[in-house]
C-alpha cells in the first residue's frame, strides 16, 4: 500500500522573519540574508527575528523552562499547526504522531568557566570535575537540556500527543525525521505527522565547537557559492516544521495540499574526493527525479559544496536553483526542514512542478527530498 503523502501546513521562522509568505518575500527579493558580525566575531550568525513568544506559548512558565532553541521549535510548531488547520482539533492532535530533529541542547557558561578556572589549581583535576558536575549542574538545568524535551514541550504546550521520536545527528537527522514520517504515512501505518527540528546559532559554545573543526567563515557575509577554496558555514537561527499526512485524511477534513513528498532518500558516505557527488546522484537517481527546482542546504564548506554543486548541475542542468544558506543561514536539524517547507511552498504558488531539496552534511551525511505537484492540485 502506498499512499500520496502531502504537506498541508509549514510553520518556519528565521532571520527572515516569521511564516512561509516572509520567506517567499525574502526569496524573491534577492537581498543579502540579515546578518550580525559583530557579537560573535569573526563568526558572522543570521540572527532570529524578533518574535512574540506570546502568540504560540502563551504561558509564562513554559517560556521560562525551555532554552532558546526549544521556544524557536514550538513555536515554528504552533506556526505548522495554524497552516494546516488543525490548532484548535483536540482529537486530531491526539493521535498526530510527532518526529523532531534536535540536537543535545545549551551550555551553563557560568559554571562552565568557574570548572575551567577551578581545574588550573586542583590537586586532582579528575576528582574536582567529577566533583563539580555532580555537584553544580542543577538536575533541572540538565533536564532543560535533553534533546527530547523538544517533543515534550510540543506535545506540553500545543496537545500533540500521539507517539513521539527525537532524532540526533546534525543535518541528517533533519532528513531522517522527515524520511520516517513519510514512509509510516506511505504504508499506512499512520495518518498525519509533525515534523521538523529547530535551532539556536547564536551560542558561543557551538561557534567554538564548529570553528575547533575549521568548518566556520570568518569573514563578511558572502553567498555560499562564492566562499572560494577556503570555504564555510554561516550559522543561523530558526526551525521549520511540517504537518504531512495521506492525501485521503487532508481530503476527508478539507485541507488543501501544498504538494506533495514523492520520496525521501538518505546515505552517510565515507567522505573523499567525490564521494559526495557520487552519492547525490545516487540518492535523486534512486528518486528518479526530474526537477525544475534544486532547493539546496548545502553548508558553505568548500569541498562538499563544491561537489554538491557539480552534482545538480548535471542532474537538473535546466533547474532553478536555491540556496538556503542564502536565505535562512544553516540551521543544521532545521536545514532539510525548512528546504522541504520552502519547496513545497514555491511548488503550491506555481513557482515549480517538482522540486529536490537537497541536503549534505558540514561533516557526514547526504540526503535528497523529492516534492511534486499533489493529486488534482
Amino acid at each position: 500500500m502506498t499512499r500520496e503523502v502531502v504537506v498541508t501546513g509549514i510553520g518556519l521562522v528565521s532571520n527572515a522573519g516569521e511564516g512561509v509568505e516572509a520567506h517567499l518575500q525574502a526569496l524573491a527579493a534577492g537581498a543579502p540574508p540579515r546578518t550580525d558580525a559583530e557579537r560573535f566575531a569573526p563568526h558572522p550568525v543570521h540572527p532570529l527575528a524578533a518574535l512574540d513568544y506570546d502568540k504560540q506559548i502563551p504561558k509564562k512558565s513554559d517560556q521560562r523552562q525551555m532554552e532558546a532553541w526549544q521556544r524557536i521549535g514550538v513555536y515554528a510548531a504552533g506556526l505548522a499547526l495554524d497552516a494546516a488547520g488543525v490548532k484548535d482539533d483536540a482529537e486530531l492532535k491526539a493521535r498526530m504522531h510527532l518526529v523532531v530533529a534536535a540536537g543535545g541542547g545549551e551550555r551553563d557558561y557560568a559554571v562552565d568557566g568557574q570548572i575551567l578556572t577551578g581545574l588550573r589549581q586542583a590537586e586532582n583535576p579528575g576528582v574536582f570535575l567529577n566533583e563539580r558536575l555532580m555537584g553544580d549542574l542543577r538536575p533541572t538545568l540538565f533536564l532543560a537540556q535533553l534533546s527530547n524535551l523538544l517533543a515534550g514541550n510540543i506535545s506540553i504546550v500545543h496537545g500533540v500527543t500521539g507517539a513521539s521520536r527525537t532524532f540526533m545527528g546534525e543535518e541528517s537527522s533533519g532528513v531522517d525525521a522527515i524520511r520516517i514520517a513519510q514512509a509510516r504515512i506511505a504504508s499506512g501505518q499512520n495518518d498525519i505527522f509533525l515534523v521538523g527540528g529547530a535551532y539556536n546559532a547564536e551560542r558561543p559554545d557551538v561557534l567554538l565547537i564548529y570553528e575547533m573543526g575549521g568548518f566556520l567563515w570568518k569573514q563578511p557575509y558572502r553567498p555560499v557559492r562564492e566562499r572560494g577554496p577556503e570555504g564555510g558555514m554561516i550559522l543561523g537561527s530558526g526551525a521549520c516544521f511540517l504537518v504531512l499526512e495521506s492525501r485521503e485524511h487532508a481530503e476527508a477534513r478539507g485541507a488543501k495540499p501544498l504538494a506533495a513528498i514523492a520520496g525521501v532518500a538518505s546515505d552517510r558516505a565515507r567522505r573523499e574526493p567525490g564521494s559526495v557527488t557520487k552519492a547525490l546522484t545516487k540518492l535523486a537517481g534512486d528518486l528518479d527525479a526530474k526537477p525544475d527546482l534544486v532547493i539546496s542546504g548545502a553548508t558553505g564548506v568548500a569541498e562538499m559544496t563544491g561537489e554538491e554543486m557539480a552534482a545538480i548541475a548535471a542532474l537538473a542542468p535546466q533547474a532553478a536553483v536555491r540556496m538556503t544558506g542564502d536565505l535562512i543561514g544553516h540551521t543544521m536539524e532545521g536545514q532539510a526542514p525548512a528546504g522541504v517547507g520552502l519547496a513545497a511552498a514555491l511548488i503550491a504558488d506555481g513557482q515549480a512542478s517538482e522540486a529536490l531539496v537537497t541536503s549534505v552534511g558540514h561533516q557526514r551525511g547526504e540526503g535528497a527530498v523529492r516534492l511534486v505537484r499533489a493529486s488534482g492540485a
